[in-house]
């Protein structure tokens, strides 16, 4: 056989290795060609590419020296910091496979996702060691723990002692761009949390997405707010990764707009992407405080936006680029975009599709709806996960005929603009008639009095189920009754789609992602005697 024919048949050997392209060898080329270009601002740390490159280098070593190999799981249990980025690469450089966890879970929560995923090692710090090492005790406690920073406990690994080792023993691992990169377990609103296979792939086509929608150039800073452990962190980053820009990383806590715009400034920021929520703090405290900034691009998402959170963007930010992005972990994640320009006319819509994915609109037995009716919309592209990490049942129902099943209801405008109407289970039949929580709840967030809404179902005797609309005032408001939101009711939803029944409450109940918990509020408020406040 000759050289050529063993290289064919061995996929491992090259070219094939050097001709990959996923992150970590756009990492590299960084090192190698820009070596002292800023990668990744952290508080007041900045490090290089190359920086980056041989600490995450040093983290494989290290992973593959104490027996971690191609596929197998590191879990991070991190908050948002440099080393999170560098756990990652080290991770996926030998194959194995990265899972980020929500951080504020519990520890019965988290030794779920350690049993599901198996992970071989968790990657913490300091302040999380104790809800680890109690989720580790559940779970069996076999798993290696490393921590960024201190540890009483001695059996824990430091993180700065492995990137310290020689990382001369390196393995050369030919890792294909359909091997699965991250686990990212999806929320679980609506039962156990099912882990989403992301590949390489997936990643490299949604930076693709990125680039083409927000043209970073050389010099251009992303801001990345989102827990890291968020898809919508992990996006970003793979657009940092393969366009080489710098990265400032935004510490969790409690959401300060002054702090925020500061970093903005001193950063030099160029594109950041926000909730609703924290856009309309930020645009009231650069009102009352203009700061120089550089912004090109700004995006936002999580939740509906009125208009007057969009009109007080569009005022304080004048001439800077203003999406939404609109999508799920499934999709890594993005697969709609609803530019600035049509926000205001358009608004509601989640945009258009994004030109990577292909969409349908279909009813139950999968035939195309027409325009303007209600249909799920069913995806297909080089974004779309492999499947449910150990749940081949979830999956091929997932994928059933061959598109991956969203569990998003849209209908599609004369002009091609997408509107979500309900998630697939979450919706209200009262009287034989359909009515989408989601678009009543769109409405709810466009009135001034309402600072958060959910609406879910209760039983009627009469109706079969009502819709009853469960709010958090915004703030200053001391009350609201239905008959007050009545008008505003009227102008933007047919009669039977109006709440039938208003509750105040202090907050939203949400899950560890930070997504409602529709379940917790069906169990206060779904019965006919619910609707106190609390």
């Amino acid at each position: 056989m000759t050289a050529i024919a063993e290289a064919i048949t061995d996929l491992t050997s090259e070219p094939y290795r050097s001709r990959r392209n996923h992150w970590n060898k756009q990492v590299c080329r960084h090192a190698l060609m820009t070596p002292a270009e800023p990668a990744i601002t952290y508080l007041d740390e900045t490090r290089t590419w190359k920086q980056i490159e041989d600490r995450s280098r040093a983290f494989a070593a290290a992973l593959s020296r104490r027996g971690v190999g191609f596929g197998d799981r590191v879990m991070m249990a991190l908050l948002n910091r440099t080393e999170y980025a560098e756990a990652i690469l080290g991770a996926t450089l030998i194959g194995a496979i990265a899972v980020p966890v929500n951080i504020r879970m519990s520890p019965a929560e988290l030794a779920y996702l350690m049993t599901d995923s198996g992970a071989a090692v968790v990657v913490t710090e300091t302040a999380l060691t104790g809800v680890v090492d109690a989720a580790r005790a559940l779970d069996g406690g076999t798993n290696t723990v490393i921590v960024v920073g201190e540890s009483d406990t001695p059996e824990h690994l430091s993180f700065e002692d492995l990137v310290a080792e020689d990382p001369s023993d390196l393995p050369l691992v030919d890792v294909p761009e359909d091997a699965v990169a991250i686990i990212m377990y999806t929320s679980g609103t609506t039962g156990r949390p099912k882990g989403a296979m992301l590949t390489h792939q997936n990643f490299q086509s949604q930076a693709v997405t990125s680039i083409s929608t927000t043209n970073p150039r050389t010099g251009d800073v992303a801001s990345i707010v989102p827990p890291m452990f968020h898809i919508a962190g992990l996006a970003t980053f793979a657009m940092v990764f393969y366009r080489g820009i710098r990265a400032v990383i935004h510490p969790l806590g409690s959401f300060d707009p002054d702090a925020m715009l500061d970093t903005l400034e001193r950063e030099g920021s160029t594109s950041v992407f926000m909730v609703p929520a924290q856009w309309q703090a930020v645009c009231a405290a650069q009102r009352a405080r203009p700061r120089e900034l550089r912004l090109r691009h700004l995006s936002w998402g999580g939740a509906p936006a009125s208009d007057t959170v969009l009109d007080a963007i569009n005022e304080t930010f004048p001439g800077v680029l203003n999406m939404t992005s609109f999508g799920q972990t499934e999709m890594s994640p993005v697969t709609c975009i609803l530019e600035g320009k049509d926000a205001l006319r358009k608004i509601g819509s989640i945009g258009k599709v994004v030109p990577a994915v292909t969409a349908r609109i279909v009813d139950p037995p999968m035939n195309d709806v027409a325009p303007g009716e209600v249909g799920e919309i069913v995806y297909r592209g080089p974004t779309l996960m492999n499947g449910y990490w150990n749940k081949p049942e979830e999956t091929a129902e997932a994928f059933r005929g061959g598109w991956f099943h969203s569990g998003d209801l849209v209908r599609q405008d004369e002009d091609g603009f997408l509107f979500v109407v309900d998630r697939a289970k979450d919706m209200v039949i009262s009287g034989g008639e359909n009515i989408y929580c989601a678009e009543v709840e769109n409405v709810l967030y466009g009135h001034p009095s309402v600072a958060e809404a959910a609406v879910i179902g209760r039983a009627d005797q009469k109706w079969g189920e009502v819709p009853v609309a469960v709010v958090v005032l915004a703030e200053g408001v001391g009350n609201l009754t239905l008959a007050q939101l009545e008008p505003h009711l009227n102008e933007h939803l047919a009669r039977f789609k109006h709440p039938k029944d208003l509750v105040i409450v202090g907050e939203l109940p949400r899950n560890a992602g930070g997504k409602v918990t529709k379940p917790v509020l069906r169990q206060r408020f779904g019965s006919k005697d619910a609707g106190l406040s609390d």
